[in-house]
C-alpha cells in the first residue's frame, strides 16, 4: 500500500513521538508549510490513522488606542496622582498645569474617575475619594493587562492568568474603551497516531510523492515516473478573481454602438460645443422658446460666437422661421435673429449631429445614421436625472419609409439589447409629426419605463436642409437603459459606483 509522501511523513513522525504533537510543531519538524501538513492530518483523520485534538483559546494584543498606555498610566491614574500631590483637591482648569493631559483628555476622564470611585466633581473642583487613596499603589486588572501587553506582545489568556492578572475583570473594565485591547479566538490542533496507523506502518506502507504539475526537471530526469499528480476537486470554493474590464456603463455604450452598426447604420459625430443654429434653429425651434433660456441651457462665454454654415442654408432656415419658406408652413411669424443663432451652447441633444448629417446627405439617396454622446441640460439632480447624460440619436432617410419602419427599427434595437417587450405611445415633439414615446417593460419592477421620443421630421426641419425625402428620427436616453441592464435604482450609481459593484457587475446578462 502507498500513501502520499506527506501523509507517510506525518505518520512516521507521530509514530516515534511519546505525546501529541501540535500541527505547527509537526510542520517545522518536517520542514513543510503548515497548510499542506494540516491538510494531510485532516485526510489521515478521515481514514482513522490519526486523531486531532482541538483547543480553542483567546489571544490578546493592544489595540490602536491601547498602545499609548502600555508603558504610560491611564489618564485617570495620572489625575489621581495630581490630586494626591494637591492634598486631595484641584480645580479642573488647574489640572493640566500639573500633568501632560490637555483639557479634552481630562474631560473624557471624568467618567472613568467616577466609575472607579476615585474622584468626584464638585462644581469646578475635583475631589479625591478614599477608594483612590486605598488603591494609589495598587494597579487594577486593566492596568496590569495593558502593561503586560506592552511592546506589541501577543499573549494567551492562560499566560496572563499565570502572571497574576484577573483577565475577566480586566476585560470588563476595558470593554467600554474602544480599541484598547484586541481579542482574537485561536485554535490549536495536536495530532496523535492511532493503533490503526501504527499497524499500517508496521505492515510496510510506503510513501509516494504527489505533485500538482509536471516540471521540466521531472521530465528531464525521468522523475515523473515516481510521482503522482495531485487530484483536485473543481466543485470546491475558490478565490474570486476580478479581471480588468471596462466600466459597466461604457460596455452599455459600446453595445448600443455595435447593435446599430449591425443594423446597417453609419456612425456620425459632432462637437460637444454646438451653435444655437444647429442645436435649436435647424430643428425649427423658435428663438423665444423657453428651452433656450439660461435656466435650461448652458451657454458658452468663450468663444463668444460660432461659425454658421453657408448663407444659402442660413437664409433657408431664417425664412422657414419667419414665414415657413417653401415648406407649406406659415412659420413662427417673428423676426429671426442671426446673432442668437451664433451663440455657442453645450449641446442639449445629439439631434444637432443628425441635422448636420441630414444637411450633408446627398439628395435622393437613402441613408441611416446614428450618433452617441453626452448632452448637457440644467436638470435638477435626482435618482434619474443628471445635468450631463448620454443619448443615442438616429435618422433613416428614405422616401419609402413609414411610421411602421420607425417602430420596427426601434423594436429590433431594443430586442438586441435584451428587452423584447416594447410599446409606443402617441406624443408631441416640436420637430416631429407624428410623434411617439418609447416604453420598455421592466420585468423585475413590473412596470413600463419611458426611454425617449421618436417620430417623422416635419417638413420645416427637412426641406430647409435640402432633403425632400421622408426622415425618421429618434432620441433615446442611455443612462436609464444602463440602469435597467445592471439593475440599479439611481442614475448616480453609474458614476459614483463602489469598487465591489464595479468588480462584480457581470459582463453579460443571463
Amino acid at each position: 500500500m502507498e500513501l502520499p509522501k506527506i501523509q507517510f511523513d506525518v505518520l512516521t513522525a507521530l509514530d516515534v513521538a511519546t505525546e501529541p504533537i501540535a500541527v505547527p510543531t509537526l510542520a517545522a519538524t518536517l520542514e513543510q508549510d503548515q497548510s499542506p501538513v494540516t491538510a494531510a492530518c485532516a485526510q489521515l483523520r478521515e481514514i482513522g490513522l490519526l486523531t486531532l485534538d482541538e483547543v480553542v483559546f483567546d489571544e490578546f494584543s493592544l489595540g490602536k488606542e491601547g498602545r499609548a498606555f502600555g508603558d504610560a498610566p491611564l489618564p485617570e491614574r495620572a489625575i489621581v496622582g495630581v490630586l494626591l500631590a494637591q492634598d486631595g483637591e484641584c480645580k479642573l482648569t488647574e489640572v493640566p498645569n500639573h500633568c501632560d493631559l490637555n483639557a479634552g483628555q481630562i474631560g473624557q476622564s471624568l467618567r472613568w474617575l467616577n466609575q472607579r470611585g476615585w474622584a468626584k466633581k464638585e462644581r469646578d473642583t475635583l475631589v479625591l475619594q478614599n477608594k483612590a487613596r486605598e488603591q494609589a499603589d495598587e494597579r487594577q486588572p486593566d492596568e496590569l493587562m495593558l502593561a503586560a501587553l506592552a511592546g506589541d506582545r501577543v499573549a494567551r489568556s492562560d499566560e496572563l492568568v499565570a502572571e497574576g492578572i484577573d483577565v475577566a475583570a480586566a476585560l470588563k473594565l476595558l470593554s467600554k474603551r474602544k480599541n484598547f485591547v484586541v481579542v482574537k479566538q485561536r485554535t490549536t490542533r495536536s495530532a496523535s497516531i492511532t493503533a490503526k496507523g501504527r499497524e499500517l506502518l508496521a505492515a510496510g506502507v510506503s510513501g509516494r510523492e504527489k505533485v500538482t504539475q509536471i516540471t521540466p526537471e521531472l521530465l528531464a530526469d525521468g522523475g515523473w515516473r515516481n510521482v503522482d499528480l495531485q487530484p483536485y476537486d473543481v466543485t470546491l470554493a475558490a478565490k474570486d478573481l476580478y479581471p480588468g474590464k471596462e466600466h459597466a456603463f461604457q460596455r452599455t455604450l459600446d453595445k448600443v454602438r455595435r447593435v446599430f452598426l449591425e443594423m446597417g447604420f453609419s456612425e456620425i459625430v459632432s462637437p460637444w460645443i454646438e451653435s444655437s443654429f444647429w442645436d435649436f434653429d435647424a430643428l425649427f425651434q423658435p428663438q423665444d422658446h423657453p428651452a433656450r433660456d439660461m435656466q435650461d441651457t448652458f451657454y458658452i462665454a468663450k468663444p463668444a460666437t460660432c461659425k454658421l454654415p453657408d448663407d444659402a442654408l442660413v437664409d433657408s432656415i431664417k425664412n422657414t422661421h419667419e414665414n415657413g419658406g417653401d415648406t407649406g408652413s406659415t412659420g413662427w411669424q417673428y423676426r429671426w435673429s442671426r446673432d442668437r443663432a451664433h451663440k455657442p451652447v453645450l449641446r442639449t441633444h445629439t439631434t444637432a449631429a443628425t441635422c448636420r448629417a441630414l444637411a450633408a446627405h446627398p439628395r435622393g439617396e437613402a441613408g441611416k445614421y446614428f450618433v452617441i454622446g453626452p448632452v448637457f441640460r440644467r436638470e435638477t439632480v435626482d435618482y434619474k436625472h443628471l445635468p450631463v447624460f448620454h443619448q443615442v440619436d438616429g435618422i433613416i432617410v428614405d422616401k419609402h419609409a413609414s411610421l411602421a419602419t420607425l417602430l420596427g427599427t426601434l423594436a429590433a434595437f431594443y430586442k438586441k439589447m435584451g428587452f423584447p417587450k416594447i410599446r409606443f405611445r402617441p406624443s408631441f415633439f416640436p420637430y416631429t409629426e407624428p410623434s411617439a414615446e418609447v416604453f420598455l417593460w421592466l420585468e423585475n419592477r413590473q412596470e413600463w419605463v419611458e426611454m425617449g421620443g421618436s417620430g417623422i421630421f416635419r417638413p420645416e426641419v427637412t426641406r430647409p436642409l435640402g432633403c425632400e425625402d421622408r426622415v425618421l428620427a429618434w432620441g433615446l436616453g442611455l443612462e436609464r437603459l444602463a440602469m435597467m441592464i445592471h439593475n440599479l435604482k439611481a442614475i448616480g450609481d453609474l458614476y459614483f459606483a463602489t469598487m465591489p459593484w464595479l468588480r462584480e457587475a457581470p459582463l453579460c446578462r443571463s
